[in-house]
């Protein structure tokens, strides 16, 4: 079988993923990147003709081949025919769940052979993945095909964790996370708020489901000896989202200059003395590639503060979320490794020189 990817999908992560591999496919070794696209839509016209010219090729749902060739497409292949072509599929929809129901389990001889990803919504869909966090959950060789890239947040809490004590054995005890959500994304019409909305604490252990879902991914490798508590509200903002946390640990003594190291060490971490998101983000559009951030956290660097007690230490700080850029590092990379499993690190190093030091 040759080296096809088909991403299911182009919103928000579906989209700037298909632009991404269609870029570096040479670098990759892809022959194929397959788009689906659902529903023909006249306002969209542009954007699928943008991914073709950028050497993506659309597929379709057999019974709107002449919907979608009366807005002037030329489809090259039908869905089902496209799944069979290609040995990774990612599905880029909020239903994901539902199309591994009725479209990947039922591939039956197909399946062994292929790797199937769903994005943070799709929880349950397979094992969840962040590059850099888990990766051995790749190279497990009982895996199954099915991997979930988890949400955004979670990318960035579970890397302020994985910072500060990579092998979760430093002693932390606690660790206390507000994730303060834009309202929706730049491209998106619908689901923006007024005004500062506050959410609930539907989780009774967890507060909310992103602290849940961070010691699920923890889980896979080593499960977490702490507490871990998250709260969520939405701001009237389509910039980015900001995670405010609050690390308790037993190391004694600890000093900013020591945290600041941690982070500045990481390659997945990246620093700005920046304040406001709005900076951000418009360094992202104008600097990164494909307009994109992909560490999964960037610290706020004036906000960490270090606080030293009798039993140990307290870290407060902020931290901004790349949004889909670090989901689509992820995707990327379980991508990678579908096609050439262990030796997908080979491949890797393509996209991680667009990871930045610093913003």
């Amino acid at each position: 079988m040759k080296n096809n990817v088909l991403v299911v999908g182009t919103g928000t992560i579906g989209e700037p993923l298909i632009g991404l591999l269609a870029r570096l496919k040479e670098d990759f070794g892809i022959d194929n990147v397959y788009f689906h696209k659902r529903t023909p839509l006249d306002y969209e016209v542009a954007k699928v003709n943008s991914l073709v010219d950028q050497g993506a090729k659309l597929v379709v749902n057999e019974d709107c081949m002449q919907s979608f060739k009366f807005f002037g497409h030329e489809p090259t292949l039908d869905f089902h025919s496209a799944l069979v072509d290609s040995s990774v599929v990612i599905d880029c929809t909020p239903a994901g769940n539902k199309n591994k129901d009725e479209h990947y389990l039922g591939m039956n001889s197909y399946i062994k052979n292929k790797t199937f990803i769903a994005q943070g919504s799709e929880k349950g869909f397979g094992v969840p993945y962040a590059h850099g966090i888990n990766d051995e959950v790749l190279t497990n060789p009982l895996s199954p095909p099915f991997i979930q890239v988890v949400s955004c947040n979670t990318h960035a809490i579970s890397r302020i964790i994985k910072s500060l004590d990579p092998n979760l054995d430093r002693g932390i005890t606690s660790g206390d996370f507000v994730c303060i959500r834009r309202a929706n994304d730049a491209s998106q019409d619908s689901g923006f708020t007024p005004s500062p909305q506050c959410g609930s604490h539907s989780d009774e252990k967890f507060g909310t489901h992103h602290a849940r879902d961070v010691y699920d991914l923890l889980s896979t490798v080593k499960k977490p000896s702490f507490s871990l508590m998250s709260s969520a509200m939405k701001v009237n903002s389509q910039y980015m989202h900001v995670i405010r946390f609050q690390i308790q640990t037993k190391e004694k003594n600890l000093e900013y200059k020591d945290v600041m190291q941690r982070f500045k060490s990481d390659p997945f971490v990246s620093i700005t003395k920046h304040t406001t998101a709005n900076k951000v983000f418009s360094f992202g559009r104008d600097h990164g590639f494909y307009g994109r951030i992909y560490n999964q956290a960037v610290i706020c660097e004036p906000s960490i503060q270090v606080m030293n007690h009798d039993h140990g230490s307290t870290i407060n700080g902020f931290s901004f979320t790349p949004q889909d850029g670090n989901s689509l590092l992820s995707s990327i990379s379980a991508g990678l490794y579908g096609l050439y499993k262990d030796d997908y690190v080979d491949y890797l190093k393509h996209f991680h020189q667009f990871l930045k030091e610093r913003i």
